[in-house]
């Protein structure tokens, strides 16, 4: 196992601890980098032959194909012993709407087997029509909230610069679909800022940051009048520009379909609420979200939540149960035997072959190309910010041999161009490093462990890595 251990002799971030485990501040005089140091430096590299060899090759070269092990890369089979997919893969286009995505296709396996309809989909477009809109009021209170702080405290700073994002976390993906349901790819298409949602926010971040000062001055003012009106206004805006950019979304859809039977089906008229309930066979209220927050003053069998992360005012907040990820492991090896696809969040790039879609922790040795020491245990990465979930997936296979997991098939959104027809595999070393959390059903998590969702949740800054995916 590729796993590293923070070492026992430091404090939470690396600080050294003295013998009464307080931090020990160790300090250096200040010193300028010298003309004559850096003529040294240049000299030592130029009479190294090897340096210059790899200075040749990669001022040509990829530095990642200098970098990997090719061996291993050809010797990841993807192949698995337990794969639930039949399906083709989505594309989420130049948008971060990973975890809408793999959110709809976990809803989907079930909806295609009431349908009887080999490839379906529902429409990412329409639960990001709702999220950017319910988003943009939870944002605004968020701003009237926090109106009594200067524009330069950090929880204000943090909410300005990351307003309207495309990511999200899977309780807020539940928010909207409880909200607003969901329809058929069809009823509402994708678009092409739908595709490519970048210019599309930056309107919306404009609006909602010279909303966000009025309302801080009206506030100021104790214009509660003003405040409500700007906001309805604002609102109207936000509302006008989405559905200029995205469509207007369906209220109801006049369902009718033909199965890969070649059979008729003509179902009537649906609201996007009933069309979720009645070819939806999962009960959301059933999942919860573990995360393996690494931090040792974090601890494991806790509830985590995040300040200021969602995106439905008064709805479900997002909701952590801190777990071991070898646990984490175990539980969505247990739903995919049970032919479950598993919602996951990870650390996507690290040692990622894109157009291969494989991903194995040793599979790209930068520290023996560089001759620098550059790795670090998962906790000290998360701390430096190293690392966080970046992108979310579906988990659809496993393979276990004697009773040992080797890998994992991944449902990616990224199109069929790479991987295997767009599916990628992840060595189980990979797993243990760069996945962060997993979605399953509570039934599968310990009773014991299942009563700290009941528990007050510790409550996590805003701009902790925790909520990096959103």
């Amino acid at each position: 196992m590729s796993s590293m251990t923070c070492p026992p002799s430091q404090l939470p971030g690396g600080i050294p601890a003295g013998a009464d485990g307080t931090p020990k501040p160790m300090t250096l005089p200040a010193a300028r980098l010298t003309a004559e140091q850096v003529a040294d430096l240049h000299a030592s590299f130029a009479a190294d032959p090897v340096l210059r060899q790899k200075q040749n090759a990669i001022v040509r070269v990829s530095v990642d194909e200098l970098a990997i092990d090719h061996q291993l890369a050809a010797s990841m089979s993807t192949t698995v012993s337990h794969r639930i997919d039949d399906w083709k893969v989505t594309r989420q286009g130049k948008s971060g709407r990973c975890w809408l995505f793999a959110a709809l296709n976990l809803l989907r396996v079930g909806a295609k087997a009431e349908l009887g309809i080999q490839e379906f989909e529902f429409s990412q477009n329409y639960a990001m029509y709702f999220d950017k809109l319910e988003r943009a009021n939870y944002f605004l209170e968020s701003m009237v909230e926090t109106s009594g702080r200067s524009e330069d405290d950090r929880l204000v700073q943090f909410l300005l610069q990351t307003v309207m994002g495309d990511g999200g976390q899977w309780n807020m993906a539940v928010n909207i679909f409880r909200k607003y349901g969901a329809v058929p790819k069809a009823a509402m298409p994708e678009t092409e800022s739908s595709s490519n949602t970048a210019r599309m926010n930056t309107v919306l971040r404009s609006l909602l940051r010279r909303g966000a000062m009025e309302l801080r001055r009206l506030s100021s003012e104790g214009d509660m009048v003003g405040q409500e009106k700007t906001k309805a206004r604002i609102i109207a805006d936000v509302h006008r520009i989405l559905t200029l950019h995205l469509g207007t979304p369906p209220s109801s859809v006049d369902w009718e379909y033909t199965d890969d039977a070649k059979s008729f089906h003509r179902v009537g008229v649906l609201t996007p609420q009933e069309f979720l309930a009645k070819y939806s066979t999962i009960n959301l209220d059933d999942y919860v979200c573990l995360v393996d927050d690494p931090r040792s003053d974090h601890p494991k069998g806790t509830a985590l939540t995040v300040e200021h992360l969602g995106n439905v005012v008064g709805a479900e907040p997002v909701l952590y149960l801190n777990v071991d990820i070898s646990l984490a492991k175990q539980l969505a090896k247990e739903a995919i035997l049970d032919g479950e696809p598993v919602w996951f969040g990870c650390d996507v790039g690290p040692q990622m072959v894109r157009k291969d879609g494989i991903w194995n922790a040793l599979l790209f040795d930068y520290a023996g190309l560089y001759d620098a020491e550059l790795s670090m245990c998962k906790e000290d990465r998360v701390r430096c910010g190293e690392s966080a979930m970046t992108h979310a997936m579906l988990l659809t296979g496993v393979d276990v041999s004697d009773g040992v997991t080797r890998r994992w098939r991944v449902e990616n959104s990224w199109g069929d161009e790479i991987g295997d027809q767009g599916f990628f595999t992840m060595a189980d070393n990979w797993f243990d490093e760069y996945v962060f959390e997993v979605v399953v059903n509570k039934s599968r998590v310990s009773p014991e462990l299942r009563q700290a969702l009941d528990a007050a949740p510790l409550v996590l800054p805003a701009w902790d890595p925790m909520g990096a995916l959103a």
